[in-house]
């Protein structure tokens, strides 16, 4: 016997079908029906601060278990902030659900209170978007919106609901199948190119692995550190991928691109064989694409099909899910030897990628005097093992902790990639937190991006977060900054960051400790002290202001073009 409900209820209950246990929102006046069954629900809602911050923390749940996000906004500028994390979402290819509140149905193209063209404004910011005109299609469009959300290439999906459907009274039928004619997702991949890819990889003798939020997406990481065995490569993991094969495996070689080592630029330049998986041959990664992988031979595995190609034509082309395509791959790799026939060949190479490694390492560099942003990191790897969940915002730190920290398993890294946007890093790891309560949180921001999430230290205090938040307080924009250093004649504009709040004053506005600290010696205790705090904690690391990330490719060069470091003083005994 269906169930009577208002739509709001009726939303809940979709949720709770889709085993959604906690979502991230703000409310406003036409979500007052939706907030009103709130109250009496068991799933949780977590009031965040900012709309913006709803959606960032959605992410963080997602990228920490795989699930979908869910953030909720209102109508007109609650629906319009989410906007920035939906982008995000979009980009980095992470499972959302946002569910926004629209003015009463009549009222829409009136230029009501607090109206805004939702529909229209997200339609380029989602993978798909829903405006439920009736309440007899709520439900289907629920669960509509999480399996398209989850399948194929994961990303958000937008659901406006106007106040009169939140209210409106129906019947309650569970939804039992999704049927989307034109929604296809393939996912097999085909087996023929994956037979000639194995017997491609079987017969070169300098194969290198190019991997990227695609495993991570899809689990597939038993998988690739079985392919990267048999097949006897080296692997890259992209700034998306850290953690899809742990960082301390023999074949891992580090992260690729702008600011990825020697060894995978190298590689990725001198290989003769290119297994890209699940990877978008971005361009922070490629260089200038003409000088991209310039002897090799091809293989994209990708599930969306309109990546194949979109930047660098695939000599063996594969659609299909990563995971499965691998478990395939791994099979036929196996029943062709691997690289078993080539190993002079394949020893020379890892010969090769082994200097590489060895001639450029990408070494913390520590001062006596002053604590340097990449000492820092060192200690944020020790005290993490390659196990603790690191939410970073955007900028040098992020690229140092991506160079420097170690990610022994997927889902461990969280960061926006694609979009680059900062204040991501605080409210992500909100909802890191809420997603895996048993792991350490580490959000490693900066000063600039810190400065605008700061409403949400009332999210981590009313929840009682135990969110580790490191700030990296170099005093600029520091990335900003370097561009402006190397390329700029050094004409340093808009970028100073000449005012922070005092991190102990702040901290204890909010009901939990903080400190900041400039001395070298003070560090590895600082932090210590830092993760043995039950709750939340505040620590405001000053390093030195004009350190830069190396290496570093300039834009429009090609990836084997990278500025390297400049030597080291060496100290000189008195």
């Amino acid at each position: 016997m269906p169930t009577l409900m208002n739509g709001a209820k009726m939303l809940l209950e979709c949720l709770a079908r889709e085993g959604v246990d906690c979502f991230f929102g703000y409310p406003g006046g036409v979500t007052l029906p939706l907030y009103d069954a709130i109250y009496d629900h068991h799933i949780r809602h977590v009031l965040v601060r900012h709309e913006e911050n709803a959606c960032f923390a959605a992410e963080g749940y997602a990228r920490a278990t795989g699930k979908v996000g869910v953030c909720c906004a209102t109508s007109g500028p609650g629906a319009t902030n989410l906007v920035t994390g939906l982008v995000d979402a979009m980009m980095d290819s992470i499972p959302i659900v946002a569910i926004t509140g629209q003015v009463t149905s009549k009222l829409i193209g009136s230029d009501a209170f607090q109206e805004a063209d939702t529909f229209g404004i997200t339609r380029s910011c989602t993978k798909h978007n829903y405006l439920v005109k009736k309440l007899e299609d709520l439900a289907q469009v629920v669960h509509e919106a999480f399996y398209i959300a989850a399948s194929g290439r994961p990303g958000p999906v937008l659901i406006d609901i106007p106040k009169d459907v939140f209210q409106a009274q129906g019947h309650y039928t569970p939804v039992t199948s999704i049927h989307l004619p034109g929604y296809k997702v393939f996912t097999e991949g085909h087996t023929g190119q994956i037979r000639r890819a194995a017997q491609l990889i079987s017969e070169s003798e300098r194969p290198f692995v190019y991997a990227g939020g695609g495993i991570v997406a899809a689990n597939a990481s038993a998988e690739l550190r079985e392919f990267a065995e048999i097949a006897d490569a080296p692997v890259v993991t992209t700034l998306m991928g850290l953690g899809g094969l742990p960082s301390n495996h023999p074949n891992f070689v580090s992260m690729p691109g702008m600011h990825g080592s020697y060894a995978a630029n190298m590689g990725m330049t001198n290989c003769d064989v290119l297994i890209a998986l699940g990877v978008r041959f971005d361009d922070r990664v490629t260089g200038r694409l003409a000088a991209f992988a310039p002897h090799a031979k091809v293989i994209h595995v990708d599930i969306d099909p309109a990546e194949i190609g979109k930047n660098r034509a695939a000599d063996i082309p594969i659609v299909g899910d990563v995971k499965r395509v691998l478990t395939r791959l791994n099979t036929e790799l196996r029943a062709a030897g691997g690289g078993t026939g080539l190993r002079a060949g394949r020893a020379a190479w890892w010969s090769q990628v082994r200097g590489w490694k060895a001639e450029h390492p990408l070494s913390p560099v520590t001062s006596d005097s002053e604590i340097k942003p990449q000492h820092l990191m060192m200690e944020l790897d020790r005290l993490s093992a390659g196990e603790a969940i690191v939410c970073s915002d955007v900028g040098q730190h992020q690229m140092w902790a991506a160079q420097l920290i170690r990610f022994n398993a997927p889902r461990l890294w969280i960061n926006s990639g694609g979009l680059g946007a900062m204040g991501f890093g605080l409210p992500s790891a909100i909802g890191a937190q809420f997603a895996r309560p048993d792991k350490l949180v580490f959000a490693l921001v900066g000063d600039g991006g810190f400065q605008m999430s700061i409403p949400e230290l009332s999210t981590i205090a009313s929840n009682g977060l135990p969110i580790k938040i490191v700030v990296m307080n170099n005093g600029y924009l520091g990335m900003v900054r370097q561009w402006q250093e190397l390329f700029f004649n050094n004409r340093l504009s808009s970028v100073e960051l000449d005012c922070f709040p005092d991190a102990e004053k702040l901290a204890a506005a909010y009901g939990f400790k903080g400190r900041t600290i400039d001395k070298p010696w003070d560090l590895a205790s600082a932090l210590e002290e830092a993760v043995r705090e039950p709750g939340p904690y505040l620590l405001n690391v000053k390093v030195s202001p004009y350190e830069n990330v190396y290496p570093m490719v300039p834009a429009g060069a090609a990836i084997d073009e990278m500025v390297l470091a400049p030597p080291q003083p060496v100290a000189v005994p008195k």
